[in-house]
């Protein structure tokens, strides 16, 4: 792609990890007050982790975000939910979210 959407209003917020939260790139939810855990299936999501560090999750809550893809996804506004793979999927249940760009494997939505 010729274009680039990082950096776009950015904003980024540190929670409590929750155990279960281990790794960074993956969709997140609030599981109790300030505190965040990886999304499993079906589950709306807040944001994105994009680092840990000694318990703490920094969550990127709005802007352009790349996260792992179930299958491809159309662009435009389409309803997304994580998989049971932590994954983004179009889900009638989930979060109405602008797609910008997408493959197989990954998307970029504006949150």
């Amino acid at each position: 792609m010729n274009v680039n959407f990082n950096g776009f209003r950015e904003g980024i917020v540190t929670f409590i990890a929750d155990s279960a939260l281990t790794e960074a790139g993956v969709p997140v939810k609030m599981s109790a007050d300030g505190t965040v855990t990886k999304c499993g299936g079906n589950d709306n999501f807040c944001g994105v982790c994009v680092g840990l560090r000694d318990g703490y999750a920094a969550v990127q809550l709005t802007g352009y975000a790349r996260m792992k893809a179930a299958a491809k996804i159309d662009v435009g506004y389409r309803k997304l939910a994580s998989d049971s793979n932590a994954k983004v999927a179009v889900n009638s249940g989930g979060r109405e979210l602008l797609v910008v760009d997408s493959t197989t494997t990954e998307v970029g939505v504006i949150l």
